[in-house]
């Protein structure tokens, strides 16, 4: 991509972005992405919802429009609602229709959107066999033909891994541990890294990102730019941890011994077979278990850190302590907060 200047834009050009629409706002991520936004006070948050929905977004800030973007409705509304915005942020759990986001990229495109974060939080999109293995390489690469297609944006992936607090408290299908029965399944040794992120992290990150300047104002002007980010995949990180790891958080916040767990062991290769020949006989429910059984691999393909470094240092993300999120993993997996598949 070439490198573009402020200082060659055409009058009224702003090179700052200040109006923002998220799609998803009263999800999961989606709520954590629109907060770190509007803590930033720099933007205008639009959260576009579909008139039929009933979620119940309560946001201090976050203007609500509605519009329809799903089956086969008209995008006029649409195109209306995005128009202005010149970044788009999308949430959509995978079970949402393939072609959903396709619309959306269509719909950007007609409104001049600039900058598309196209529903991928979470695996690296340029481990080509992790994609591969978890079904998400057609995802992946659709999102990228369509806005190449049609020209006018640019998308970013953010690669953050699994959320830490929602994998860990969500289950044995997750990171193996069970929080209402006191039970853990190590996959093989427990001793595989791998990063993860919280969802305060991430979206620090994104709202880092678009505080950013959009163009370096000339060609002296040396200081991180959004267009830098374009059509490419940012890196960051929470932690760096094995099973072990998080089990010795456990521990401590919980108060307990390894004498108050029940421990077993299983092949995280074989979970994943098995989830993966499952998934393809249509069975969906044990989508989750190969999802996440991939991911610690002895390849260390869980692991992006050491391979390609992450952009923490560049977007001012904090150090976070790793005791407090697990609190937080605890509290949900003893209270069954948890719900739903991870969005990737």
């Amino acid at each position: 991509m070439a490198v573009l200047f402020a200082k060659d834009q055409p009058a009224g050009f702003s090179n700052y972005i200040e109006n923002v629409a998220i799609i998803g706002a009263g999800g999961q991520i989606g709520g954590h992405l629109a907060s770190a936004l509007l803590q930033t006070g720099k933007h205008k948050v639009t959260a576009i919802t579909r008139p039929s929905s009933t979620n119940k977004i309560h946001l201090s800030g976050l203007n609500i429009v509605k519009a329809d973007y799903g089956g086969d409705a008209d995008d006029s509304d649409l195109v209306a609602a995005l128009r202005g915005n010149q970044a788009l942020i999308i949430t959509m759990a995978v079970s949402a229709p393939r072609d959903t986001v396709t619309k959306l990229i269509a719909a950007a495109a007609k409104a001049d959107v600039k900058y598309i974060f196209p529903n991928w939080f979470g695996h690296d999109p340029a481990n080509d066999s992790l994609c591969k293995d978890s079904f998400l390489t057609e995802m992946r690469d659709n999102v990228r033909a369509e806005i190449a297609r049609h020209g006018v944006s640019s998308y970013i992936f953010l690669a953050c891994n699994f959320w830490y607090e929602f994998s860990l408290g969500g289950g044995p299908d997750r990171y193996g541990f069970d929080f209402q029965n006191n039970s853990l399944i190590l996959f093989d040794k427990g001793d595989v890294p791998i990063n993860t992120s919280t969802w305060p992290q991430c979206g620090r990150a994104v709202a880092s990102l678009l505080t950013l300047k959009v163009l370096p104002d000339d060609d002296n002007d040396k200081s991180t730019t959004l267009q830098q980010f374009g059509n490419k995949t940012v890196y960051i990180s929470s932690f760096r941890l094995t099973q072990k790891d998080m089990f010795e958080a456990v521990k401590r916040v919980t108060g307990t011994t390894e004498a108050d767990w029940t421990i077993t062991h299983e092949s995280a290769e074989q979970r994943w077979k098995d989830g993966f020949a499952e998934v393809l006989k249509g069975n969906f429910g044990a989508f989750t278990k190969m999802l996440y059984s991939r991911m610690f691999f002895q390849n260390g393909d869980g692991e992006y850190e050491s391979k390609r470094g992450t952009d923490n240092a560049v977007l001012g993300l904090p150090v976070e302590d790793l005791d407090e999120a697990t609190k937080i993993a605890v509290r949900m997996g003893k209270n069954g907060e948890v719900t739903g598949t991870h969005r990737g």
